[in-house]
Order: structure tokens, then C-alpha cells, then sequence
């Protein structure tokens, strides 16, 4: 409940950010289950060093078609028990010493977030050396976190140009150092995780999903019964 506070009391300075810059459309297929195992790769090498996900549990990962022993052997790093939640590590003090704050558990951060905004974030990055840990971000304006996935896509830059009838300057980012990955690959990595963050929020929603279609083909079945049984009670009555 609390790490559920913490994401929502972010939403208004999301929704500010989000007011100056355009969010880009996820490209994302919550039915993609090796998409998400690979967005939960990501996860567990990028972010979880930080952030914890406390309501997920690893074992939900057999969800995508995972076996348990799969599981072990690629994702768990912090503990030896598949049925652990992902937690981390690092104690909050410690946290709020070097970032200036606790970074969230992300257990609902898609959520609280979108999956849009969280794509766009992902990709808004820039050098910035006013910042302490050198790093801002276009929607989030002097976040605390730094850019952990810079090594894939390399030191983007801000720069700016005049907007129509000079009412204001239009920031756009140039990638100055290629990183690991292309353009084009890196956004495809950030899909993947955003993919596996929006199943995260939710894991039980493609079963849940499946139940509601069956309950309403069920139900259009029954109600041609029903409807002629209904017909014949009354009939006499008519």
C-alpha cells in the first residue's frame, strides 16, 4: 500500500511534464509472452538493482510460459526461493542518501503511470551536468534517477530551436554517442520492458481477460434458452 502512495503522489508531476512534451504510443502487446520474458530480463539486470517490485512474485513468471528452473537459472539474482517476492537489497536510508530519495517499488508503476509515459520517459534521457547525477529527463524535469540504460542507448543531448511565432522553444534530443544498441534496438528493449512492467501491474489480466470472454459467450448461449423458455410460460397469459 505504501509503495501504491508513493507512485501516486508522482502522477501530478507526470501529468505537468507530460503537458510540455508529447508521450509517444507504447508499442506493446500484453499478449506477447516473449516479449515480456524479455522486458523481465531488463528488469532484473537494470532495475532491480533499485527499485523493488514487492508484489510480484517470481514464480507469476510461469505465467509466460517459463519453467520454474528457467526462472532460477536467468532472473533470480536477490534470492533463492521462487516463490520470493522481488525485493532488494539496498536499505531505503542508504537509497535516500545517494539519489536524494527512496526509488519506488514498481510493482504498479504502470498503473500509476501509463504505459505511454513510461515509454516516452524511457527514451528522454539526456547528459545534463548541472544535475548531481549528470543525467535529465524531457518528461520528468531534474529526475532523481539517473539514466541506467545510457550503455544501450548512448548520451543523448538537449538542444533547442525557435517555435512557431517565437511563443517558445521546441526541445528536441540528439543522440551524441551511439551506445550498444541502434536506435531503432533500443527502442525495442524499452518496449519489452515497458511490456513486462504493464504485466507486472496486473499479471492475472490476460487470465482474467479469457474468464470475462467466456462468461459473455456463455451467458449469449443461455439467453436463447432462456428467452424461449420465457416465451412459453407466458404465452397463455399473452
Amino acid at each position: 500500500m505504501r509503495a501504491l502512495l508513493v507512485n501516486l503522489l508522482f502522477i501530478p508531476l507526470a501529468a505537468l511534464a507530460s503537458e510540455e512534451m508529447k508521450l509517444e504510443r507504447a508499442p506493446i502487446d500484453p499478449r506477447d509472452a516473449v516479449s515480456i520474458q524479455r522486458g523481465a530480463q531488463v528488469f532484473v539486470n537494470y532495475c532491480l538493482n533499485c527499485h523493488s517490485a514487492e508484489a510480484m512474485r517470481y514464480n507469476r513468471l510461469e505465467d509466460l510460459g517459463l519453467t520454474e528452473q528457467q526462472i532460477k537459472d536467468n532472473l533470480m539474482f536477490a534470492t533463492d526461493k521462487v516463490g520470493d517476492t522481488m525485493a532488494v537489497a539496498m536499505r531505503g536510508g542508504d537509497a535516500k542518501t545517494w539519489f536524494g530519495v527512496a526509488p519506488p517499488d514498481l510493482s504498479v508503476i504502470a498503473r500509476a503511470r501509463g504505459a505511454d509515459w513510461l515509454y516516452t520517459y524511457l527514451r528522454s534521457f539526456y547528459r545534463d551536468e548541472s544535475r548531481n547525477t549528470g543525467w535529465n529527463n524531457l518528461v520528468f524535469p531534474n529526475v532523481g534517477m539517473p539514466h541506467v540504460l545510457y550503455e544501450l542507448q548512448g548520451e543523448q543531448v538537449l538542444t533547442s530551436q525557435a517555435g512557431p511565432k517565437r511563443t517558445a522553444d521546441v526541445k528536441n534530443l540528439e543522440l551524441e554517442t551511439p551506445g550498444k544498441l541502434s536506435p531503432a534496438e533500443y527502442d525495442k528493449r524499452v518496449a519489452d520492458l515497458v511490456n513486462y512492467l504493464v504485466f507486472m501491474s496486473e499479471p492475472a489480466r490476460e487470465t482474467r481477460v479469457r474468464i470475462g470472454y467466456a462468461v459473455l459467450i456463455f451467458l449469449g448461449v443461455l439467453f436463447v434458452p432462456v428467452y424461449l423458455l420465457k416465451k412459453e410460460y407466458w404465452k397463455d397469459v399473452h
